[in-house]
Order: C-alpha cells, then sequence, then structure tokens
C-alpha cells in the first residue's frame, strides 16, 4: 500500500513507523476489547499481523491491524483513532483503505469485531454475518464480558472461564 496521504495526516503499512508504546495505551487503558493486554502481547500481535498507522507528523493518531493468511482470509482488528483526532473521517479512511489493500492483495473475505461501530464499518462495505450459527469460538479473553456488553459480569473478577 506504501503511503496515503490526506488533510494533513499519512496512512502507512510501514510497520517500522508504528508507536508500539502508544497503541499498547490505547488498547490497554483506553480500549474495551483489549484493557490488560500487555505491551508485550501487543508487541507480538503487531509483528504478526499486517499494521496501518494514520500519522499526524511523526504523531501516531491511529491505527488497526489485520490478521492474514495472504491469500484467502483477513481479520481487521485493534482499530483505534485517538481521541483528540476524532471526528474527522479518520477511522473511515483507514477501514476503507484497508479492504482496499486486501482486495488488490487478492483477498476478498474480510471478517470483523465491533460492540459498538457497526455505521463506520457498513460504510465500508461491511454486513452482517451470514450463517453466524456456522462459528464456533473458544475465547478465554478475560475482557470477554465487556467485549460481548455484559455490564454486570464486564470486572475480569467476574468472568466466566
Amino acid at each position: 500500500m506504501g503511503n496515503r496521504e490526506r488533510n494533513g495526516y499519512v496512512l502507512t503499512d510501514d510497520a517500522t513507523r508504528v508507536d508500539v508504546d502508544r497503541v499498547h495505551r490505547w488498547l490497554d487503558e483506553e480500549s474495551y476489547w483489549a484493557t490488560g493486554r500487555s505491551h508485550e502481547l501487543v508487541s507480538r500481535s503487531i509483528a504478526g499481523s499486517v499494521p496501518y498507522s494514520v500519522l499526524a507528523g511523526d504523531e501516531q493518531v491511529a491505527f488497526a491491524r489485520v490478521v492474514t493468511d495472504g491469500a484467502t482470509f483477513a481479520w481487521v482488528c485493534d482499530v483505534f483513532v485517538d481521541q483528540a483526532h476524532r471526528g474527522r473521517g479518520l477511522g473511515g479512511w483507514l477501514v476503507d483503505s484497508i479492504v482496499e489493500d486486501m482486495t488488490a492483495r487478492g483477498i476478498l473475505r474480510l471478517l470483523l469485531a465491533t460492540r459498538d461501530a457497526h455505521e463506520v464499518y457498513r460504510r465500508s462495505g461491511f454486513t452482517p454475518l451470514e450463517g453466524a450459527s456456522r462459528y464456533m469460538e473458544l475465547d478465554r479473553r478475560p475482557t470477554r464480558n465487556a467485549i460481548l456488553a455484559h455490564p454486570d459480569l464486564a470486572h475480569p473478577d467476574l468472568a466466566r472461564p
């Protein structure tokens, strides 16, 4: 993909441009799905993915990563836009660019999960999962209940095993 520019921002898939410390802070402290994720785990997850960064100068202001086999399937995850830069269309630009990049690579099936940003992803072409009953999972994340929006069970000490 290289670099794309828009309204003073640069979007890149250059892994060397990822501010891992900042991404870790966002995920660990500000996301509902990755609260408590260690720095080492965030670093490994980025290393095992195709990372996308939106930069304002040298400052990382948005991030997403794609887990893919490089041929048939991609999972878009950890999409995050810094609070100070929200409302400027960066999330949509980021996701649209990921869809375009994965399509250019020949990957025609992309999945993601969201609790509250359905409209952002719908504008990028995502639809509710057809045949969801065919999918199964083994989910041992301590944040599972927060992700699924079970407010009474969102605390990790109350999470189901």
